[in-house]
């Protein structure tokens, strides 16, 4: 019974922690006993109340009540003296020792009475020899196989010593006498063929199912054996047909499972124990089976042939054999081992070199699937169809022929799918940079890296389908390398550098814009950023720049990285954080030199992407420093020849270069960096002293020395770094001094011609810099609001540099003659020519000199130097190249690289140019352009050279460039090299032009290639690019509505055109009317026309300013070297009807409408130059498909209600109509396709109806216009919409036949196939909506087509349409109105000479009359009532 009390202080639901602490004080002020009690209990004597342990396990209790509340002074204790415990008092009179002995549980206890085996009868052999010179290594499993794997959890030793009692009980078994009912054992070769198992060779010597567990019997091991051997002897007895019936029966009895527990438990002794030979005793008499016909499965109903061919699995055994056992308690059971084709099957198609045991570490469960890998690999498939293979590659980057046959030891079978095959897929190698093991993901993205780069030079070709690049970005390959950057291994982070650099920096690139930096403006860049636009973007043109930058920088912050690279790999990247880790590779890891080099290339390629790039390069914390702190110091050991093992604290020309780029990316940055991390101490230090004297290997220490050079004139491009050069005055004499003997060297050093061109270049900047005066301000620059800093250099520091540069331009030329040694020189030549400009340029601006001087120079140079090389035959050999290396001749020059991505621009100059290119070394434009380009400075100075110096232009070489460059071709697809190449050639023509323009004002006599000049103009203006605004103004300035270049007007081309018109049967008789009148008028009128083209056709001003200043040399107000992105060119191909679009804008934006004088003037403008185009300069409208300018002639109607009445719009618009209409230009005329600024020509057409409908008043020429489109030739759709919804158009559609600009054959031929517009034909005649006097040509058109359905007899056409035929010729049989029944029915031929329009029969033929008698008698009747 429980404590009374103790319910009391039990805790009821709802108490709280207070009133537990209650029941607590209560508890303990009554003294009541627990009624629990927690007692700790023994480990030896369970769980004994702590009274009743025994007296040895009591021990030492500590109450912490007794311990003192301060802790004890830090002293030297005494020594502590072991006393005995109360409880455990030792005897005295117990000797120690032997009470240690007594208790002592050390091994020699146990080993202290050891007794010998006996071996005196054990016979003794001697080990037996073998030929190898180790014994064989002894393995656990050998001595362990052949026993059963359930042995508990005895240890081995007790294992081993089971299996040796048990094969001494069948050795002492082996010798009595067989029981009653046992076979025999018999040797293989006293035995009949025909008895024999089927199946294997396996020699049953004991049972593997009965084993005897559970009998009492003494004899079990030898009961078991008798069982065994009377099942072996049944089993021999029986024939192998008997064999499989009695085993389809037991299947067929026996549980699933059963047979299923049966198959693995024999499964596990044969590998157990039948394996290995030498587990049977040797006593054992053993029952082969013989080799027959292997038993199958009770579940498989016809015989397996295939088997046959497949591999047997190692050791040659065979898996399909019977077992038969009779146990002596239960009835006879026969069991059979069947074929498991889950297990067996698998290890007979195995072919491992090593039998996987069951014993072996891991090894519990054999996994046969995943052992496929160790085996021989297949044999290799030869391809037979033509079916797409996965691509591999080998480790190097090539790509592997699909049956190719290389050994295993290169390495190239480490991968699971198509084993066979050798080399790795795109989607094993990125599997691998996934690997656990630095080596491995190191090696991955070597591969890739050579992949990428083989394939960016175009070896893969066609054969692969698709991109690589494209393939590899899509699936991640970007953020790949990004998250490998991250790693921890260094060989990792090397691998991810270079694959990043392989994919950026297209191999070529840099080479070709180092190259050509000293050509003509060769600094000035285009960015290599995409071009096209998101399509979000695409409605947003007429923004201005500055809002569309300012509304999309935010956007752009928010999209992910993924996003971002889609468009922009760049911007993608540099989402990622990738400067900030390139920096702490740089400055933390201190990598090798290769990956050093690596990261400067990665962010030369970063810069050279766009302004915005660039500026983040520029800002990255601590990124620039670490570049110019490591990489340029201003004092660094001496370098050996050899392979250095690291590049910090040494100058790099990589990191100069890279600063370079960064200059060039704006005016701010190279402030920035100019005045920054001491760059004037490190410029003169790379400066001063020559390349052979910087310590450094000798190619490198020249490639310094040149990018120094060129940064500094990238600083003094925009009018910066004056007085550096005041300070380094000796230095840059001393070295020009030294020039003649450098070019006198041969052969010429190709990085020293470069050096001496970027020094060249630099002097050309700084004396261009000399002439600079301070920047206007402009409202409309962003550059305004920065304070330009003024050029400290003046035209005295600059005005010996002449005498010295002109010896070296001398000595070049000598080697003119010789193309080896001109070749090798390079851009020298170029850049000396190009001083030499800037140098007379800012001599005739210095307004304090006089005039006479530079004159009286000028024409000493044209004399000494000029007129020599002018008169060279080595000069026309250059004129003559300029075909073969032109761009705009060779289109196929500039296709786009084969692995081109609009999200990674990139030149695509993979291997280099070849030579017979504009940037060959063979080229001949960076001469020719500096030697053009000086003789325009000449004449625009010096007028009188003009004479002399216009002989340029008549050079045949010249001319037949010229001549190509107008023909019919396309032109050149627009990518980043073109828009490269195409700049520097189209600077060419406009030099040429601009000279041509000169000689066209000062010489009476036109040229006799005036007009070829002219053409090149006019096609020139149209193929500009962004960047050369300044260049396109002055072509409308000057060329293009120059009455010079219009020589036909003097020399009767109005009279040529008359006469033309003459010969033409469609003439108009009105003199106003006639072209050759207009175009008098229009070469009248030319000063206007130019005037109103270039308030149309103008760039914007911010463009104009910032290419004029760079074209004219006024560096203060140079903002970037960067040139605006290239995405089409400054002008349409049909920019001469460009003011008539904007006029078209205008009015559909202002439903009130413009102004009349305006709008007047305007489209008089344009016709009038369009004529003169379409007369005396077809090749300039090549470009505009005739079905554009019929769209834009059509525009002038649309205008304005009463524009198209004017009388002079009318005559402009009836010559261009009749020109449109010609016979050499009607068949091209095409309104089917897709038009060049046009989105549908049937939404027009529709909305030029509803016009015509509205405000035409039945005028002829708006009539003929709406007649055009509506010829046989054309869309259905255009007839549908007139006839279906402006039916209304036909009652003021006049226009008589004798008008009709095209013949009426074009409206009738071929006949009409569309029903649903012969049923509105027919409507249109029968409900008198189209009469003859209405509109006569559409009656004309409408009954020639009806006519030609009713009778036609096609056998071909379906039920619809023959019955649609029928019914309108029953209808028409029947028609009330005589006259068009008689037209319907009589209708011969087109006529437009006839009032009607047609010829018709006088009675109708005999075939339409037979025709006419299948119809109904009673139709027949009631039309001939009425006839």
């Amino acid at each position: 019974m429980a404590a009374p009390r103790a319910s009391s202080f039990e805790p009821k639901p709802g108490e709280s922690e207070v009133d537990l602490l209650r029941f607590q004080s209560q508890f303990l002020e009554a003294g009541a006993a627990p009624a629990v009690q927690l007692v700790k209990g023994s480990r030896r004597h369970g769980d004994a109340h702590p009274d009743q342990l025994p007296p040895q396990d009591r021990r030492d209790v500590v109450m912490l009540d007794n311990l003192p509340d301060v802790p004890p002074a830090l002293v030297p204790a005494p020594a502590k003296r072991a006393r005995p415990s109360p409880g455990h008092a030792l005897p005295h009179d117990e000797d120690p020792e032997e009470r240690l002995s007594r208790h002592d549980q050390h091994i020699t206890a146990v080993l202290s009475k050891i007794i010998e085996r006996d071996t005196s009868s054990v016979t003794v052999t001697l080990p037996v020899s073998s030929g190898v010179p180790f014994p064989a290594v002894f393995h656990r499993s050998k001595e362990r196989q052949g026993k059963l794997g359930a042995s508990g959890k005895r240890s081995i030793f007790a294992q081993e010593i089971a299996a040796r009692r048990a094969a001494e009980n069948r050795v002492s078994a082996a010798g009595e006498d067989p029981p009653e009912g046992a076979v025999p054992s018999e040797t293989p070769s006293s035995r009949d063929e025909g008895s024999q198992f089927p199946g294997g060779s396996h020699d049953f010597h004991r049972s593997n199912l009965v084993t005897g567990k559970g009998l009492r019997s003494q004899a079990a091991e030898q009961e078991v054996q008798t069982i065994h051997e009377e099942n072996v002897a049944r089993l021999q007895a029986m024939a192998p047909e008997e064999i499989l019936k009695e085993q389809q029966q037991l299947l067929a009895q026996l549980d699933p499972s059963l047979v299923a527990f049966l198959r693995s438990h024999s499964h596990a002794l044969e590998q157990a124990g039948i394996k290995d030979p030498k587990e049977q005793s040797p006593g054992r008499p053993t029952v082969p089976i013989a080799k027959e016909e292997p038993i199958m499965s009770a579940s498989t109903s016809e015989p397996m042939e295939e088997d046959k061919l497949e591999p047997r699995a190692p050791g040659g055994e065979e898996r399909h054999h019977l077992l038969v056992d009779k146990s002596s308690e239960e009835s006879q059971v026969v069991v059979a081992h069947v074929f498991n084709p889950s297990t067996q099957e698998a290890e007979a198609a195995l072919k491992l070199p090593v039998t996987p045991h069951k014993e072996w570490l891991h090894m519990d469960t054999v996994e046969l699937e995943k052992l496929h890998w160790t085996q021989d690999l297949p044999p290799l498939r030869r391809q037979q169809t033509q079916e797409r293979m996965q691509a591999r590659f080998s480790l190097q980057g090539e790509l592997l022929v699909p049956d190719v046959d290389l050994p295993t030891h290169l390495g190239l079978h480490h991968h699971g799918e198509e084993a066979e095959r050798a080399g790795y897929s795109l989607q094993e190698l990125f599997h691998l940079t996934r690997s656990q093991v630095s080596q491995q993901r190191a090696l991955a993205l070597q591969v890739l890296s050579q992949i990428i780069g083989r394939a960016q030079a175009g070896e893969f070709g066609d054969c692969l389908v698709g991109s690589i690049l494209r393939l590899l970005l899509d699936a991640g390959f970007l953020f790949l390398l990004r998250f490998s950057l991250d790693d921890r291994v260094d060989g990792v982070i090397a691998a991810a550098v270079r694959a990043l650099r392989t994919l950026l920096v297209a191999p070529g690139d840099e080479e070709l814009l180092d190259s050509t930096f000293s050509w003509y403006h060769g600094a000035s860049v285009f960015p290599l950023m995409p071009s096209q636009e998101d399509k979000d973007d695409e409605g947003e043109d007429e923004e201005p720049t500055t809002k569309k930058a300012k509304k999309k920088a935010p956007e752009e912050e928010s999209r992910p990285p993924p996003d971002l690279a889609r468009h922009d790999v760049i911007k993608g990247l540099l989402a990622t954080n990738l400067l900030p880790r390139l920096r702490y590779v740089l400055e933390v890891t201190c990598p090798g030199p290769s990956v050093v080099l690596d990261i400067l290339a990665v962010l030369i390629r970063l810069a050279r992407h766009s302004l915005e790039s660039a500026t983040r390069v520029l800002e990255c914390p601590r990124l620039i420093e670490t570049i110019v702190q490591e990489f340029l110091p201003t004092s660094w050991s001496p370098m050996g020849v050899g392979p250095t093992s690291s590049l910090h604290k040494v100058p790099c020309a990589a990191a100069m270069k890279l600063l370079r780029v960064l200059a060039s990316a704006g005016k701010n940055i190279a402030a920035r960096l100019f005045s920054s991390f001491d760059f004037r101490s490190r410029l003169s230090r790379f400066i001063a002293e020559a390349p052979q004297e910087l310590a450094l290997p000798a190619e490198e220490a020249e490639m310094l020395s040149t990018e120094a050079f060129r940064l500094w004139a990238v600083v003094a491009s925009y009018g910066q770094g004056g007085d550096l050069y005041r300070e380094l005055y000796p230095v840059l004499m001393r070295t020009l001094q030294t020039l003649p003997t450098e070019l006198s060297t041969h052969p010429p050093k190709p990085l020293s011609m470069q050096r001496i061109a970027s020094l060249l270049t630099l002097l050309t900047q700084l004396t261009l810099a000399a002439s600079s005066t301070h920047p206007e301000p402009s409202s409309d620059s962003a550059e305004a609001c920065v304070s330009a800093i003024p050029s400290s250099v003046t035209w005295a520091q600059v005005s010996g540099l002449q005498p010295l540069i002109e010896p070296c331009l001398k000595q070049t030329l000598k080697f003119l003659p010789r193309p080896d040694v001109w070749n090798a020189l390079g851009p020298v030549p170029s850049a000396c020519l190009l001083f030499l400009g800037a140098y007379y340029q800012s001599w005739s601006q210095q307004s304090q000199l006089c005039p006479e001087d530079w004159l009286q120079d000028m024409e000493r140079l044209l004399d000494e130097l000029l007129l020599p090389l002018l008169s060279q035959p080595s000069l026309g050999r250059l004129w003559e190249s300029l075909r073969h290396c032109s761009p705009l001749c060779n289109p196929l020059s500039c296709a786009p690289a084969p692995e081109a991505l609009p999200s990674l621009v990139s030149l695509g100059c993979a291997g280099g140019c070849p030579p017979l290119s504009i940037a060959g070394s063979t080229s001949p434009f960076p001469f020719l352009t500096a030697l053009l380009s000086l003789l325009n400075i000449l004449v625009r100075i010096h007028k009188g050279l003009c004479g002399q110096l216009a002989a340029v232009l008549t050079a045949p070489g010249l001319q037949n460039y010229f001549l190509q460059c107008v023909a019919p071709v396309p032109a050149p697809q627009l990518t980043p090299f073109s828009a490269w190449a195409l700049r520097h050639e189209y600077h060419l023509q406009y030099l040429v032009l601009s000279l041509a323009q000169k000689a066209a004002t000062l010489q009476p006599q036109p040229a006799t290639s005036t007009a070829l000049h002219h053409t090149i103009a006019l096609a020139l203006l149209s193929r500009l690019l962004p960047g050369s605004e300044y260049l396109a103004q002055e072509l409308l300035l000057s060329c293009v509505f120059r009455l010079e270049f219009l020589p036909e007007n003097a020399s009767g081309g109005p009279e040529a055109a008359d006469f033309s018109d003459g010969l033409s049967l469609r003439n108009s008789g009105d003199p106003q009317c006639k072209r050759g009148a207009l175009l008098v008028q229009a070469c009248q009128d030319l000063p206007s026309i130019r005037s109103c083209y270039l308030a149309h056709c103008s760039p914007a001003r911010a463009s104009l300013l910032t290419s004029q200043a760079l074209y004219r040399g006024e560096l203060l107000r140079v903002s970037s070297l960067l040139l605006p992105v290239p995405k089409e060119p400054l002008l349409p191909t049909d920019w001469p009807f460009q003011p008539l679009i904007h006029l078209y804008h205008r009015a559909s934006d202002a439903p009130s409408g413009l102004p009349a004088a305006d709008t007047v003037g305007i489209a008089m403008r344009v016709l009038q130059w369009v004529l003169v185009l379409e007369s005396w300069r077809p090749e300039a409208l090549w470009a505009v498909p005739p079905g554009a300018r019929l769209a834009r002639l059509m525009c002038v109607f649309l205008v304005d209600s009463e524009l198209f009445r004017e009388t002079p719009v009318q005559h402009l618009v009836v010559a261009l109509l009749v020109w449109l209409c010609r016979p050499q230009v009607l068949p091209n005329l095409n309104l089917d396709c897709p038009l060049p600024g046009l989105t549908s020509f049937p939404d027009l057409y529709a909305s030029f109806l509803d016009h015509f409908e509205a405000v035409s008043f039945g005028d002829h020429l708006f009539g003929a216009l709406v007649l055009l489109p509506l010829q046989r030739r054309f869309s259905v759709t255009l007839r549908l919409s007139l006839f279906g919804e402006h039916v209304g158009v036909l009652r003021a559609l006049g226009l008589p036949l004798t008008q009709l600009p095209v013949p009426l054959e074009c409206f009738t031929e071929p006949a009409e196939d569309s029903l649903p517009l012969l049923q509105l034909y027919f409507r249109a005649l029968v409900t008198g909506a189209l009469r003859p006097h209405w509109c006569p040509v559409l009656y004309a058109v409408a009954v020639a087509h009806v006519n030609s359905f009713i009778f036609s007899q096609d056998p071909k056409s379906s039920d619809e349409v023959k019955a649609s035929r029928r019914n309108m010729l029953q209808k028409t049989w029947l028609l009330a109105d005589e006259g068009l029944r008689q037209h319907l029915l009589h209708y011969k031929l087109p006529n437009s000479s006839l009032p009607e329009g047609f010829e018709l029969y006088s009675q109708l033929p005999r075939l339409r009359q037979q025709y006419l008698q299948t119809l109904p008698t009673e139709v027949l009747q009631n039309g001939g009532l009425k006839t």
